[in-house]
């Protein structure tokens, strides 16, 4: 007998944060993502957050040290937006909110794409990317010979 296999796609991302309250004020502030369930037992801190009552990330407190970007697992977290001026709005709020940037404003993924985005990190240094599929032509490629999301 043979099961019928389906085809995966991401359910929702964890990560482990160092301080809750601090990068749920950062998911929620500057990238928007609701509340949709916490944990506030001391010891056992965590929050769901989503869009649309979906849930897109779960951040748990249990880190004791910023991320590293040079040990095994996540390298970066990626979302994609609909179209670059949302791309560019997220930009000038992360901006407004202080938040440093790898690379300044809108970079394609490579020279000549029309994909591309920008690239920051969180509050525990965790990379972070948000990119459209198209819509960033003519922005220059930061990196040459590797893609832009991959050494930042």
């Amino acid at each position: 007998m043979t099961a019928v296999i389906s085809t995966l796609r991401t359910g929702h991302v964890g990560l482990n944060v160092t301080d809750l309250t601090r990068s749920l004020a950062f998911y929620r502030d500057a990238l928007g993502f609701e509340l949709l369930g916490e944990g506030t037992e001391e010891g056992r801190r965590f929050a769901f957050l989503g869009q649309d009552g979906e849930l897109v990330l779960t951040l748990w407190q249990q880190a004791e040290g910023a991320y590293v970007p040079t040990a095994a697992g996540l390298h970066h977290l990626a979302f994609t937006a609909g179209r670059i001026d949302e791309v560019e709005a997220y930009e000038a709020r992360l901006r407004d909110l202080g938040v440093a940037f790898a690379y300044d404003g809108v970079v394609a993924h490579r020279e000549g794409s029309a994909s591309g985005g920008i690239f920051f990190h969180d509050p525990d240094g965790t990379r972070l990317e948000i990119s459209v599929p198209k819509g960033a032509e003519g922005a220059s490629a930061p990196t040459a010979g590797a893609p832009t999301c991959g050494f930042f």
